[in-house]
């Protein structure tokens, strides 16, 4: 069982639009609403690989209610840490060649009970699991160190930890050693301080990060592919998408994530199937998760010769 922790979850509405123009009045072509949230997607895609898994989440007013709605139907088990405050809704618009706009709401503030009825529920659930994936931004309420408490009681419960957020907590959670961490290029840019124009400068960063506390570092880099710096060896894997075929990249890493933790999270089998995942994702339209049958695993490709001067698509700046 992989079990998810999204601290901030949401309500995603998707629009399709032809074009977007500041000022226009746009009408969609195609639109959906999907349970939002980082680890809630890795939760959606866990289950889509046919793999059980439960979803952590703090939920507040008729949007919370719809969306432990709509993950139940999906086949992922909820349990939910009621709080006062209303579940936050997002609005993401998709033009036909990926180009993605997104409206994030800042969502609730937890109160100091909250959040620590937070920390307990994850821990009474985490026996059994064969990883927790702690991911997304802290809402208002959270100090930076919340994961870091969060890794610390996993591990005494011996789950082992997947963790995707970024700035201030993401530096805060590395002396808790989390398993794995899954920054993309320009988080992990903002984490060791300085730009990141080529794959090497990428692997040097991660190598920085286990460092300082991480087990392994997913680096996610968005087009050129992704990098896996781990104890025993780092692997660099690619996965051809067309451009034609692009409909959203909304929940392609959270998707990416699952595939990883779904095949054993370590070595390059599961670096293999992350990279199908996220690949399978962008094919989908708003934030679906790919199934099985969506996977193109002959398009996917992993090698320990890494590519050191290759240069990034779109270099990561502070």
């Amino acid at each position: 069982m992989i079990l998810t922790v999204t601290p901030n979850p949401s309500l995603d509405w998707t629009y399709e639009v032809p074009s977007l123009g500041r000022g226009d009045v746009l009408r969609a072509t195609g639109d959906r609403v999907d349970p939002g949230g980082k680890g809630v997607n890795v939760s959606r895609a866990v289950a889509a690989a046919g793999v059980r898994t439960t979803a952590v989440l703090p939920l507040g007013g008729a949007p919370g209610t719809r969306l432990a709605e709509l993950l139940g139907a999906q086949g992922v088990d909820v349990t939910v840490v009621s709080i006062a405050g209303q579940t936050r809704s997002n609005i993401s618009l998709v033009e036909p060649d990926g180009t993605l706009t997104k409206i994030n709401a800042s969502g609730p503030e937890l109160s100091p009970t909250e959040s620590a009825l937070l920390l307990e529920t994850v821990r009474g659930c985490s026996g059994g699991a064969s990883w927790i994936a702690c991911c997304g931004s802290l809402p208002r309420g959270l100090a930076p160190r919340w994961y870091a408490d969060l890794v610390a009681r996993a591990h005494e419960a011996g789950a082992r930890i997947a963790l995707d957020t970024s700035g201030p907590a993401l530096l805060a959670v590395l002396p808790a050693r989390p398993d794995v961490i899954k920054p993309n290029a320009s988080e992990l840019a903002a984490a060791v301080g300085r730009p990141l124009s080529t794959l090497g400068d990428v692997a040097v960063a991660a190598r920085e990060l286990r460092a300082r506390g991480a087990g392994a570092v997913l680096a996610s880099l968005g087009a050129d592919g992704q990098l896996l710096v781990a104890e025993e060896d780092t692997y660099y894997g690619t996965a051809r998408v067309p451009a034609d075929r692009v409909r959203s990249n909304v929940g392609a890493g959270d998707a990416s994530l699952a595939g990883f933790l779904v095949a054993g999270g370590t070595g390059p089998a599961a670096l293999a199937s992350a990279l199908a995942h996220g690949a399978a994702a962008v094919r989908l339209p708003g934030s679906a998760m790919p199934t099985p049958a969506d996977l193109n695993r002959d398009a996917v490709r992993v090698t320990r010769d890494l590519p050191l001067d290759l240069p990034l698509s779109e270099p990561a700046t502070l």
